[in-house]
């Protein structure tokens, strides 16, 4: 499963690195560092709501597209996805 994020994360920092005509991800670094938080912001509502009463499926897609944006995000920051993988570990505690 981390592959995949991976993989995703090294297409987007290369649209950034090199941008690509007519590619949503270039587009969002375009558009700037606030719309990009914008995105992330109602895609996050999106999930929300997916989850009062629109099904798994929606869930699913929502959750899907709010990951990618955060990806986009963190690599507008010069952050990686290990970066947040690292936080995680140093918060995890065995047994809880």
């Amino acid at each position: 499963m981390s592959d995949l994020i991976e993989t995703l994360f090294q297409t987007i920092q290369d649209r950034k690195l090199h941008p690509k005509p007519g590619s949503y991800t270039n587009s969002l670094f375009t558009a700037g560092e606030d719309e990009i938080v914008k995105k992330v912001g109602e895609e996050a509502v999106e999930v929300v709501l997916a989850v009062k009463g629109q099904g798994k499926q929606r869930i699913v897609e929502e959750t899907a597209d709010l990951t990618y944006h955060l990806l986009v995000l963190l690599a507008a920051c010069d952050l990686t996805w290990d970066d947040v993988c690292q936080e995680l570990a140093r918060r995890h505690k065995p047994g809880n």
